[in-house]
């Protein structure tokens, strides 16, 4: 196996295989924002930040890597196809694509959602019901945030046609 060829298999690339990768990341943020949904029933104030946080510096991540698209995996490819790859990046306007995760970004993106998670904290204070609300809302927040950058790790990855993995 050469050198290209290693490079070549660190991302999926069939249409099937990209839909695949989509879905098996999607299930995954889907028990990551239930668990996140439970932390938020917590009357604790800003648990549920914290884990927001936390779950999201974790899974975009995996996301991208997931769809060969982490700094490092873009770094092993030939100069030419990284150039490539960055064009790709840049003209689907992908915040996170390609980019290393950091606590700045990640509270960038929750400012995005920061109406909802204002009126969670707020909701916190209302017994029961409120509780139910902050749920709610972070479940929708943190899979809102992760759905977005698995359609622009995906949208990428369809405009490359990047080879599957090993």
């Amino acid at each position: 196996m050469t050198a290209a060829t290693i490079e070549i298999l660190d991302a999926p690339s069939a249409v099937d295989d990209l839909q695949a990768v989509a879905a098996r990341c999607r299930r995954r943020v889907r028990s990551r924002a239930l668990f996140a949904a439970g932390v938020a029933v917590v009357p604790v104030p800003g648990l549920d930040w914290a884990t927001d946080i936390g779950l999201l510096m974790q899974l975009l991540p995996e996301i991208s890597r997931e769809f060969g698209l982490t700094p490092a995996q873009i770094e092993r490819l030939a100069p030419d196809r990284r150039v490539v790859v960055y064009r790709a990046i840049s003209a689907g306007g992908g915040v996170l694509v390609g980019k290393v995760v950091t606590h700045r970004l990640v509270l960038r993106l929750m400012r995005l959602v920061g109406v909802r998670l204002t009126a969670q904290q707020a909701a916190k204070f209302v017994p029961v019901a409120g509780q139910a609300v902050s749920a709610l809302l972070t479940y929708t927040a943190l899979r809102y945030v992760c759905e977005q950058h698995i359609r622009e790790c995906l949208g990428v990855a369809q405009r490359l046609q990047l080879p599957a993995p090993a």
